[in-house]
């Protein structure tokens, strides 16, 4: 959260989600001023228990800004990465943007007629879970294509704006832009105040991403690096200029991608990484590889709040944003921090009161 035979610009994590969980159908933030260097706000993380996850965040911070500091890092190499799903929200029981598309069928069905009797939308648009769960890699892709190409960007982003604005999960029936993770919020919030530049770099599609990115997180749409498809230059009806989407992979954004994208992206090597899985492995070593001194992984132990998915540490195994055993000796080898929703976290959700 490689390479990718997908076609449709998204993550092959989305498409195995898809087929794997079929049956299991906040306020803005801005970048506020620099505090004196080396100074640490004592309410910089009011949702944070006292613990190792949180002072590893407050002495990277102290440190990296603190001129007098062997760790103190110059402005412009501020670099702060961080995964979307699991990491900053929720990803269960399916990837947000998987969801999209499934809900999008009827719509495009609408316009394009022929489909209706065509698998696999006469599947999806069947409402049969089993089903759809047998759809095979091939159909996915074709329900992807279908509802994330060939229409222009602007039409693309009016589309997902208006999903996401009304769509509710299915457990907690509100907006997916309300079960972003509060800590998480403050710790993007507290790296800005601190002079970093925070990036998204997720395994989801870049332009899905980029459409609720600076409202919800606080992170503009160029600061969103995500799985990405190709565009076509052309021209509309009325002559002005276009970009349409087309169904060709550009960047698998996802596992080894991640370094690559950060690069491609970005240009510098980031000195602080937050992920959740074996997706955001790489980019955590990458990290580490340039003397970046804050990685952090967040591990789902919560079944009360949100959710508990491994398989590490005993917890259920999971298809979506997998935590394995090698992922979490790889942590313990390396000095990466693992953050316990559980044990490290006062409140998940914004719209739950601290304890």
């Amino acid at each position: 959260m490689g390479p990718n035979d997908a076609s449709s610009g998204v993550s092959r994590r989305s498409l195995l989600a898809a087929a794997a969980l079929l049956p299991a159908v906040a306020g803005p933030l801005r970048p506020g001023t620099t505090p004196a260097q080396g100074v640490v706000p004592s309410s910089a993380l009011p949702s944070w228990n006292d613990g190792p996850a949180q002072t590893a965040i407050l002495d990277f911070v102290r440190a990296a800004t603190d001129r007098s500091s062997p760790s103190f890092i110059v402005p412009e190499n501020r670099i702060a990465v961080f995964d979307q799903d699991g990491t900053l929200w929720v990803e269960h029981p399916m990837y947000t943007q998987v969801m999209y598309c499934l809900e999008r069928v009827p719509a495009v069905v609408a316009k394009r007629s022929e489909l209706k009797s065509v698998e696999p939308f006469r599947t999806v648009l069947s409402g049969d879970r089993e089903a759809m769960a047998k759809l095979s890699r091939g159909d996915l892709e074709k329900i992807l294509a279908a509802t994330l190409t060939g229409m222009t960007v602007e039409e693309f982003r009016a589309e997902a704006r208006t999903w996401i604005e009304k769509a509710q999960h299915p457990r907690w029936k509100r907006p997916y832009t309300e079960l972003v993770y509060q800590p998480m919020l403050e710790v993007l919030r507290y790296l800005r105040d601190s002079g970093f530049k925070t990036y998204i770099v997720t395994g989801g599609g870049q332009d899905f991403v980029r459409v609720y990115a600076e409202r919800v997180y606080g992170v503009a749409p160029e600061q969103v690096v995500g799985t990405a498809g190709a565009t076509k230059y052309g021209y509309g009806r009325d002559g002005r200029p276009i970009l349409t989407k087309e169904p060709k992979l550009l960047l698998n954004d996802d596992n080894a991608g991640k370094p690559e994208g950060i690069y491609f992206m970005i240009g510098r090597r980031p000195q602080a990484a937050f992920g959740n899985s074996t997706g955001d492995r790489e980019m955590l070593e990458w990290t580490g590889a340039s003397g970046g001194q804050l990685k952090m992984l967040v591990l789902h132990d919560d079944a009360a709040r949100e959710y508990a998915y491994g398989p590490a540490r005993g917890l259920p195994d999971s298809r979506v944003g997998r935590f394995t055993p090698a992922l979490d000796e790889e942590a313990q080898r390396r000095g990466w921090t693992v953050i316990s929703m559980k044990n490290d976290w006062k409140r998940i959700f914004a719209f739950e009161s601290g304890s």
